[in-house]
C-alpha cells in the first residue's frame, strides 16, 4: 500500500515527526520532490534532527530510504547529513538513490544567489539552494542524471557543451569568474564515488516493493501554497508539491497511492515571501514564534523565523482538497495552551465582498482576513492519549475547523515526540 505525507499549507506543518512516526508500520520511505532548501525537524530518541534531504525514515532499521527521480540532489549536503546522522549514534541507514535523479551542481547555487542579488529588492525570497536554476536546466534538457556521472564520455562531453552558456551568463550578466570545465569534472567525479553505493533502478525496486504488499510511504516537501502551479505563484518551490506528483517523483503508477495524509497545523506560519492572508506581527506574533515547533519557530534549514499568523480555514481546505485529503494530521496543537481566545480565519473579504474560495495570487493580495474568535483552553495538553480527554474547547476548536474545512481530523499532533499522538475517529471518514 502507498501511503502520501504532504502539507496543507506553506511547508512547516510537521511532515517529518507525522511519517516518522508512520514510517513505524512501514516498509519504504521515499523522498519524490524539492530539494536540500527546506527541512523536516523530527525528535525521537536519538535526539533532535533537521533533515533536509534524507528520508524521514532513515531512524528506522527495518526501512529502505529512497531519494526519487523527482528530487534536486546536492550530493555533498545528503552526505553530510547522513554523516551527521550516523555520528549521532543513529544505526547506519539503508539507502537508495534513483539513477534518474538529477543533481543540483555547483554553479545552480552560484545562480541562485547572483541572481537575488541582481534583483535586489525585488528578490523571491530563495533559500540560495540552486533550486530554481536546477529545475530550469532540468525542464531545458541541460540537466545531469545521476546515472550520466558514470559514462565518461558523455560527461566530459556534456560539461563542455553546458558550460559555454554558462559561462557566457556568469562573464556577462553578472560579472563574476568563469567555470573551469576541469575543475568542474573533477568535482563530479569525486561526487561519483560519493553515490556510487547507493544508486540503483528505485522505480524497479518500487515496482517489486508494491507487487510484494510492502507499506511505502511518498514524503513531501512545503505545501500546496508553494506549489508552482496550484500555490502562490510566483512566490512558490520549482517543483509540485502535491501528493499526484509523488507518482511521477518516484516512479509508480498514480492508482497504488491509497492514503493521503495531509498535515496541517494547528495556527499558520511560513517561510520566504508572498501573500499570507491571516499573518499577525509585532509582540503576538514573537509570543506565538517563541512558544511555536520544538524550540520556536524558525526554519528547519534556513534558521529564518518564520512569519506567523491565526488558521486559515479558507487555505487549508484548498490545500486538503488540491492534495486530495483522505486524512487531516493537525499538529502542534500543544502550542496555543496559552491563549484566552483564538482567532480563526474562516473566509477573504476581497473588494468588499466575502469568500471562503481561495482566490488565484493578484486577488489574495488584496484579500483581508474575517475571523471567529474560539475561546481558548487554557492548559498544557502534552501527554494526553485520549481524544475525550482533551478539554472541551480544545476538542470544540479542532471540530470547528475539520467542520469549515471539510476533511476528517484523524490524527491530532500534541507535542514534539513521536509518541504524542492522539488519534480520533472522525464523522467525516464515515
Amino acid at each position: 500500500m502507498v501511503k502520501a505525507v504532504v502539507g496543507a499549507n506553506w511547508g512547516d506543518e510537521g511532515k517529518g515527526k507525522i511519517t516518522d512516526m508512520m514510517a513505524d508500520q512501514a516498509d519504504v520511505v521515499i523522498r519524490f520532490q524539492g530539494g536540500a532548501n527546506a527541512g523536516h525537524t523530527i525528535v525521537n530518541e536519538y535526539g533532535k534532527f533537521a533533515l533536509h534531504t534524507l528520508p524521514s525514515g532513515v531512524f528506522h532499521q527495518h526501512i529502505t530510504n529512497i531519494i526519487g527521480n523527482g528530487v534536486a540532489l546536492n550530493i555533498p549536503v545528503l552526505m553530510k547529513e547522513l554523516g551527521n546522522v550516523i555520528e549521532q549514534k543513529v544505526p547506519t541507514p539503508n539507502l537508495l538513490i534513483s539513477d534518474r535523479c538529477q543533481i543540483v551542481m555547483p554553479y545552480h547555487i552560484l545562480f541562485d544567489q547572483y541572481e537575488e542579488e541582481r534583483l535586489g529588492g525585488k528578490s523571491f525570497g530563495s533559500t540560495k539552494s540552486g533550486i530554481a536554476p536546477f529545475y530550469s536546466d532540468k525542464y531545458a534538457k541541460i540537466g545531469f542524471q545521476v546515472n550520466e556521472l558514470f559514462d565518461e564520455e558523455l560527461l566530459k562531453e556534456k560539461v563542455e557543451r553546458v558550460l559555454v552558456t554558462k559561462n557566457i551568463l556568469l562573464k556577462e550578466l553578472y560579472h563574476k569568474p568563469e567555470i573551469d570545465p576541469a575543475e568542474l569534472l573533477e568535482t563530479l567525479h569525486e561526487w561519483r564515488d560519493m553515490v556510487k553505493p547507493y544508486v540503483a533502478d528505485t522505480s524497479l525496486f518500487l515496482d517489486k516493493a508494491i507487487k510484494e504488499n510492502k507499506t511505502i510511504l511518498l514524503e513531501g516537501q512545503l505545501g500546496t501554497m508553494k506549489d508552482p502551479d496550484h500555490g502562490i505563484y510566483p512566490m512558490v518551490t520549482s517543483s509540485s508539491t502535491l501528493a499526484a506528483y509523488g507518482a511521477i517523483g518516484a516512479g509508480i503508477a498514480p492508482y497504488e497511492i491509497k492514503q493521503i495524509v495531509v498535515v496541517n497545523k494547528a495556527y499558520s506560519s511560513a517561510v520566504g515571501a508572498g501573500a499570507f492572508t491571516s499573518e499577525i506581527f509585532g509582540d503576538e506574533a514573537d509570543e506565538l514564534r517563541r512558544r511555536g515547533g520544538d524550540g520556536g519557530e524558525y526554519g528547519a534549514t534556513t534558521g529564518r523565523p518564520r512569519r506567523m499568523g491565526w488558521y486559515d480555514c479558507v487555505a487549508s481546505k484548498y490545500g486538503c482538497r488540491l492534495q486530495g485529503a483522505t486524512d487531516v494530521a493537525f499538529t502542534v496543537l500543544d502550542v496555543l495552551g496559552y491563549l484566552d481566545e483564538i482567532p480563526v480565519c474562516v473566509g477573504y473579504e476581497i473588494d468588499g465582498k466575502v469568500t471562503k474560495d481561495f482566490p488565484v495570487t493578484h486577488l489574495l493580495e488584496k484579500a483581508k482576513p474575517v475571523y471567529e474568535t474560539l475561546p481558548g483552553w487554557k492548559s498544557d495538553i502534552r501527554g494526553i492519549k485520549k481524544y475525550e480527554d482533551l478539554p472541551e474547547n480544545c476538542r470544540k476548536y479542532i471540530e470547528f475547523i475539520e467542520k469549515e474545512i471539510g476533511y476528517p481530523i484523524t490524527m491530532v499532533s500534541n507535542g514534539p515526540a513521536r509518541e504524542d499522538i492522539i488519534y480520533r475517529e472522525s464523522a467525516l471518514s464515515k
